[in-house]
């Protein structure tokens, strides 16, 4: 039998190379000031003296143009503003679950409708789950009016993402958060 390899998820999160100051190989590049004013197009040295006068860095911000596009910069700060873009795309919201019986008391509908609201209001959508047992199975009636109670009580923050439905012994239905 082979040997199994791990995946390698070093490359999945890498931040795309950026150039700056001597890295630069363009002969002639557009430039950008600090300020965001086109400087027109220069030699690299003439933009790194204009950069060197401001105490900034020259940042090639698009390599590929024709010219390449650069821009005088902090390229610490780029760097930072680049990550923290990255770290914001990566995150995607979770699904978080809260489970009810029909026969909940309203202290404790309060208490996980507050948890749920806490969910929504951090982006995440929320999976509300009703379970019948035994005979409650008989009063399917009683389960839907409590979705569409808790649909009502959380109308504030949350949207139906996907409608009360039953199957087998669980009514659920989906709830995501509002666009502020």
């Amino acid at each position: 039998m082979g040997r199994r390899r791990k995946k390698n998820n070093r490359n999945r999160n890498r931040l795309p190379k950026v150039r700056a100051n001597e890295q630069i190989r363009a002969p002639r590049v557009l430039v950008i000031g600090p300020d965001g004013k086109n400087l027109g197009v220069m030699s690299v040295r003439e933009a790194m003296g204009i950069a060197e006068e401001h105490g900034l860095d020259v940042v090639e911000v698009s390599p590929n143009a024709n010219p390449p596009v650069v821009r005088i910069m902090d390229y610490g700060k780029y760097m930072y503003e680049l990550k923290k873009k990255q770290k914001k795309k990566d995150k995607t919201p979770e699904m978080k679950e809260i489970e009810l019986t029909p026969t909940i008391g309203d202290h404790d509908l309060q208490v996980k409708l507050k948890k749920a609201r806490e969910f929504l209001e951090k982006g995440h959508k929320v999976k509300i789950e009703i379970r019948m047992r035994g005979r409650q199975m008989l009063h399917v009636d009683i389960t839907h009016n409590l979705a569409e109670k808790v649909i009502a009580m959380l109308d504030d923050v949350a949207a139906v993402d996907v409608e009360p439905k039953q199957e087998g012994r669980f009514v659920h239905f989906i709830l995501k958060p509002r666009k502020k």
